[in-house]
């Protein structure tokens, strides 16, 4: 008999088919076609096959996920969330909650007294002055495609990065706060370690400090992030704290 509709193609075929589409389309039309798509929509096999398709599948994955369609969301979502991290735009994205002594300024890498970073797509930073300098971004998950549902009953973690030197001749202090904050910007969690304090006749080195969020309370809406310091020596210009490359991400190892 000749074969009446796209219903009656075999399961595997259908999974190898919806599996080309992008998420967005599968979760929010095929779902709701008939109660078989969204059976094959809901199958385990299908986000696998779309995980082997893209790249996010590696065999020792196998036991750790427990729900691939999420892990595929999370893979597809997963970029810095932080805008503006390595001072390319200026002061574009970032809020100066205190701009003291000569403030904030932006210089190119190294700088002078200064080392080049690790990471070689890094050319600039921003500096800090001889009065306190913090800069922050309030990030909102929602934006950023994370929903409400996701954080609450998955709970992703969150990895805070960021980078910081001093400049060789001049002794500087390194500052971070990061809340996890509720709809209400009530502070669910928080990772703020004790300033780092540099001596004048450092090594000038890039250092990277690194957090992760796990088993964080329900109903986390924004991160914020916070970071900057000062130089300890008063001197006019710029000998404070270096920073740049700050980063924030959302889910899963891959």
């Amino acid at each position: 008999r000749t074969m009446t509709s796209i219903c009656d193609l075999p399961e595997d075929v259908l999974v190898e088919l919806l599996s080309l589409l992008p998420a967005r389309v599968l979760l929010g039309t095929c779902r709701l076609v008939c109660r078989q798509w969204r059976f094959v929509v809901d199958l385990t096999t299908l986000w696998k096959r779309k995980c082997q398709r893209e790249g996010f599948f590696a065999p020792d994955l196998d036991r750790s996920v427990s729900d691939w369609k999420v892990f595929y969301i999370l893979c597809i979502l997963k970029r810095n969330l932080i805008k503006n991290p390595r001072a390319e735009e200026k002061f574009k994205h970032w809020q100066l909650d205190k701009n003291d002594g000569d403030r904030w300024k932006v210089e190119t890498l190294p700088g002078a007294h200064g080392t080049n970073m690790p990471d070689p797509n890094v050319h600039k930073y921003f500096v800090t002055s001889y009065g306190p300098c913090l800069k922050s971004q309030l990030i909102s998950l929602k934006n950023e495609g994370y929903w409400n549902q996701l954080m609450d009953e998955k709970r992703p973690e969150i990895v805070v990065k960021d980078w910081y030197a001093a400049r060789f001749d001049c002794g500087c202090r390194y500052e971070l706060k990061v809340r996890l904050l509720s709809e209400d910007y009530i502070v669910l969690e928080e990772f703020h370690p004790e300033p780092v304090v540099i001596e004048q006749w450092s090594d000038a080195q890039w250092r990277e400090i690194s957090h992760t969020f796990r088993n964080y309370p329900a109903g986390v809406r924004y991160i914020w992030f916070q970071h900057g310091g000062q130089d300890t020596q008063f001197w006019a210009g710029w000998y404070g704290i270096r920073v740049t490359n700050s980063s924030i991400t959302v889910g899963p190892h891959t």
